[in-house]
Order: structure tokens, then sequence, then C-alpha cells
């Protein structure tokens, strides 16, 4: 017995090292297996009105794929540009994130882009041991928890809306395009908005974006988000050059609690 307690202290260290107690625990009780959100794209200027640009759908799928014996949601998003837009810039993008039940952050990350005559395919595979991330042309380290973007809408979603004060920045680390980004969430208040579904008390934000030729503003959108614990995209509006860009909730199903944020709900 003596000698088995000398050989368990001498193992403690790697037993610790790849422990899967030694990652975050985070509390969802904002989304489930099942559900299935859309979302209207569509551009508004005071020139065209508003026209609709395309359509996305995101899914929460279940998978029987495990990452070290860890079980993780499959998050698929899929937008189509339509009608008039399909003419001057098709757009289908598809993405795929297996993200882990526990600390809600990617395990692998599937990219497929077109964009008018743009086309990029990638996978990100994430080693949230070793804290890095292989894709098809690099390897390299990243910070604990760094997300895919579309992950990264699930964990923030996670997030206590409750303990949130006006002018709050919540930080999140997200991998794209080989490089790591770090976004900075800003909490403004609470708002009530009206969009075709109908009528929601909302949480609004500021995230920072990646400033370019479209986005001069490092805080170029701001989104508005079900005051629930649902924590449901309702409304993102983006400025650009002329005009502004914007993602509207036009249906749902399967959430994981009844959404009282929606105070009327249109006909």
């Amino acid at each position: 017995m003596k000698y088995l307690s000398v050989i368990f202290l001498l193992l403690l260290p790697g037993l610790l090292v790849f422990s899967q107690d030694e990652f975050r625990k985070v509390d969802n009780e904002a989304f489930q297996t099942g559900e299935k959100l859309t979302f209207r794209f569509y551009y508004d200027a005071w020139l065209t009105g508003k026209v609709t640009a395309g359509i996305g759908v995101i899914e929460v799928k279940e998978t029987d794929r495990t990452f070290n014996d860890r079980k993780a949601y499959l998050i698929e998003a899929d937008g189509k540009s339509k009608g008039m837009f399909n003419w001057f810039y098709k757009v289908h993008d598809r993405f795929e994130s297996f993200v882990d039940k526990e600390f809600i952050a990617p395990h692998y990350f599937i990219r497929r882009t077109r964009e008018g005559g743009y086309t990029k395919d990638d996978e990100y595979t994430f080693d949230q041991y070793d804290h890095t991330v292989t894709t098809r042309s690099v390897k390299m380290n990243i910070p604990p928890y760094t997300q895919d973007f579309l992950s990264a809408i699930y964990y923030a979603r996670t997030l206590n809306g409750d303990t949130l004060q006006i002018g709050d920045i919540i930080p999140i680390s997200f991998f794209l395009d080989d490089s790591v980004y770090v976004s900075s969430i800003v909490f403004e208040g609470r708002d009530t908005i009206e969009v075709e579904l109908g009528t929601f008390r909302c949480l609004r934000f500021r995230p920072g974006l990646i400033t370019g030729e479209v986005f001069s503003d490092k805080y170029p959108m701001t989104l508005w988000i079900s005051d629930d614990k649902n924590h449901l995209p309702v409304l993102a509006k983006s400025k650009i050059i002329v005009g502004n860009l914007k993602a509207e909730l036009m249906d749902y199903k399967g959430l994981k609690n009844e959404l009282n944020s929606l105070i009327e709900k249109k006909e």
C-alpha cells in the first residue's frame, strides 16, 4: 500500500495536467439542442428603403462526435443571398462549429464561403489542452477558450445580463483567417424595440469589429439581445459608408426557455 501511495504521488502532477476538471464549466441557461433561429438580412438606406439581401438559419444539433471523450454541440449556420442580389453578388456561406457542452468553446470549425467570386474553405482544429489551433495553412498558439466567430455568439449568450452595469466591457478572443482577434463587447443598457416579429425588451450591446474599407468605426454595430434567459439575437445594425446593414430575427423554434421578453407578438 505504501508503494502504491508513492506511485500515485509521482503520477499526480501528470494526472492534474490532463484532468478534465481544469476546464471551466459555463452555466448555460440560454440554448439547447433543437433550437433553430432564422434571420433576414437587409440593406436599409433613404434612397432604396428596405431591400432584403438574404436569409440565414442557425441550428443547434446533437452529434455523436466527441473530442478527447468530451461531448459537443454541433452548431450549423447557413446563409444565402436572395432575389436580385443573386444577379450581381451571389452568396452561399455555410459554417459548422463543434462546441464543448461544458466550457462552451470550439473543438473543430468548418468554413465554406461563397461570396461573389470569392471562395474560402478551411477547417480549424482547436486543441483546448495545449491552447493551439491548426488550419490548412498554419498552426499557432492561442489564448485559452479562443472562439470561432460562430461559437462566440453562443458563448456570449450564456453571460448573465442581470449582473451587467452600463459601460461594462466583455472581452472575447476569436480566431479568423489565421489570426487571433480580441473583440470587446460594451453593454449600453436596456431598450424596448419593435421588429416584424413584435415588440421585445432587449439588452443593447456594441460589439467591436475589425475596421477596414467597409467599417471605419471600431464599434460600428449595435446588437439587441432578448432580455430573458434565452438571450436571442433580435436585431443587429451595422453602419456602412452608405446606409445600414441589418439582421433581424424572423422565426424561432426549440427555445430552452419561455420567450417572456416578447411583449407583443405581431400577427
